[in-house]
């Protein structure tokens, strides 16, 4: 991603992209000043990232929202600092049946996402637990039939399609973003899954690319 020359990082670049009203800009600034309080005690983005956190970051995560804004209910896999997770929830926040589903296996992280839920109101709530183990004691009824699984830098292809499948079997489309090795990616994961897939090219970073699956099926 190149940040423009003549674009200062901060709240501002949103307008160049996806404008959002007041609240929803309170809020995220909120959420980018705890990320570089908490960056300074553990490792939540890449530091070489930080001083374009507004395009690399918020930007970046806002076009799951764009590409499915009628998706009320997410689960988002290795949510790690909230991109785009909690990036969604923020967007969502004031609606009243969103939540959006974090799940970070890692405690300080998941204790830096609850920060920012409480901090911002943002739709959305923490599974502190492995994905795997999330994903296998699913209950529809006690936890809502999800719209929408998102991933940001968390695996290939090939693992995700794995992760995301008992959701989209049932309806969910996936939202993953992928760097420029995305064709290699979606050539390896099609040797394991008969995909239905459209490719999103990156608003943001033309190298890159937001892959959106409506099917995943094994091939046997």
């Amino acid at each position: 991603m190149v940040q423009p020359e003549t674009m200062r990082d901060g709240p501002e670049t949103l307008d160049a992209y996806f404008p959002v009203s007041r609240e929803t800009r309170d809020r995220l600034v909120i959420y980018v000043d705890l990320v570089r309080r908490w960056q300074k005690a553990q490792n939540l983005v890449s530091p070489s990232t930080l001083p374009h956190i507004w395009l690399r970051h918020v930007a970046d995560s806002m076009q799951i929202h764009q590409l499915a804004p009628d998706i009320r209910l997410w689960i988002d896999f290795g949510a790690g600092a909230g991109f785009p997770g909690l990036v969604t929830a923020i967007l969502l926040a004031d609606e009243p049946s969103a939540m959006v589903h974090l799940v970070e296996s890692n405690q300080r992280k998941a204790a830096f996402l609850r920060a920012v839920i409480r901090e911002t109101d943002a739709a959305a709530c923490i599974h502190a637990d492995r994905i795997e183990s999330v994903t296998d004691h699913w209950d529809e009824a006690k936890d809502g039939v999800i719209e929408g699984v998102s991933a940001r830098a968390l695996a290939d292809l090939e693992a995700l399609c794995g992760f995301a499948r008992p959701f989209v079997a049932r309806g969910a489309r996936g939202f993953f973003h992928k760097g420029r090795d995305s064709r290699s990616e979606i050539v390896k994961a099609s040797h394991t899954w008969n995909l239905d897939l459209v490719e999103h090219r990156s608003l943001i970073d033309p190298q890159s690319a937001i892959l959106e699956i409506h099917r995943i099926d094994p091939f046997v």
